[in-house]
């Protein structure tokens, strides 16, 4: 359960230095603003996937947070131009 916590307390950070980051106003909540910044954690781990393999039995890299501000970038990014 703690883990459920602290995964969505890290994508509050992340999402909020990739909206910081990203030109353009984003319009979202403290949830939405999470849930962008574990969805870019998991691009973020598919990104890695591209340059090394991951270890036997994982589907993706554990993305860090660099990965993931990068992943959550991208989300927003992509976002925008679909609305």
């Amino acid at each position: 359960m703690f883990h459920l916590i602290w995964m969505f307390i890290i994508g509050i950070v992340v999402g909020l230095i990739a909206r910081a980051v990203t030109p353009g106003a984003q319009e979202m909540g403290l949830l939405m603003t999470g849930v962008v910044g574990i969805v870019g954690s998991y691009i973020g781990g598919f990104i890695a996937r591209i340059f090394s393999k991951p270890a036997e039995g994982q589907m993706f890299h554990p993305a860090g947070i660099i990965l993931s501000i990068i992943g959550a970038v991208v989300l927003l990014v992509v976002w925008r131009y679909i609305q």
